[in-house]
């Protein structure tokens, strides 16, 4: 017991002494950045595998391949958002199941119905393979973790939208509204939501995900959102139950852009 309080004793010195010293040391001392250096370091063979580190992570590793490599679904061609100018198959297919996706939550919460859907071209990041569509083509082609988003715009906001659209030309995945395009102006002649023109002082429910609805992508027509309302489901969720839920995707065709 002598023992002990000599050294509780011995170390309470010492630890004050530290304490001081380093107290000390702050109080005196001062840095500053006097310059920055960056380098790359290239992951090469001149680096070995840490073999201790390969047998942690094993179990890990080989659970998530296998949640990836699971086949949720098929698909009879290719889904590429680099083909078409205006629309593409795989913009009209995530606007179209986001759009049913949400509508039911939608209704529930609010009493009404999701009346179009916009999502945008950059969100979509890879392609969809023909043949087997595994869980990991559903966290290449949708990995941000963006939630769906319903914002009401009134009918003269929708014009808004729609001139942002035809000055953008990127093929934006849209569903459940047709534009009619004067060609020699390239300005809307005609704008049908569910097949019906829009009125200006109308209400419209629109979906699409948190990044635009905060004026992502620079449409700040947004922002003049009577109201906004987050659904809580990811779109890579929505991506992932949908590509459960089908045997195969279907190829959706729809004619958004009308020029005359």
């Amino acid at each position: 017991m002598a023992k002990l309080v000599k050294y509780n004793r011995l170390f309470a010195i010492n630890f004050s002494l530290l304490a001081s010293l380093a107290i000390s040391g702050c109080a005196q001392q001062s840095f500053q950045t006097t310059g920055i250096e960056a380098k790359n370091i290239p992951i090469n063979s001149d680096y070995s595998e840490n073999a201790e580190i390969l047998e942690f992570i094993a179990p890990y590793k080989n659970k998530i391949d296998t949640d990836m490599n699971t086949v949720l679904t098929h698909a009879s061609v290719v889904y590429d958002k680099a083909n078409g100018k205006w629309q593409t198959n795989i913009g009209d297919l995530f606007a179209v199941f986001v759009e049913e996706a949400g509508n039911p939550i939608y209704k529930a919460r609010t009493g009404n119905e999701i009346d179009m859907c916009l999502l945008n071209h950059g969100g979509i990041r890879a392609i969809i393979p023909a043949g087997e569509v595994k869980m990991r083509n559903a966290f290449e082609v949708m990995p941000f973790e963006n939630s769906l988003y319903v914002a009401e715009l009134k009918g003269e906001t929708i014009y808004k939208m729609v001139e942002y659209l035809l000055r953008e030309q990127k093929p934006h995945p849209l569903h459940n509204i047709q534009i009619v395009v004067d060609q020699q102006t390239n300005q809307p002649k005609s704008i049908k939501i569910k097949g019906v023109e829009v009125e200006k002082d109308k209400i419209y429910h629109v979906a699409t995900n948190d990044y635009l609805v905060n004026g992502g992508d620079y449409m700040v027509f947004f922002n003049d959102a009577v109201q906004k309302h987050d659904l809580n489901y990811k779109l890579r969720d929505i991506t992932i139950d949908y590509f459960k839920k089908v045997d195969t995707l279907p190829v959706i065709k729809q004619s958004i852009f009308i020029f005359e």
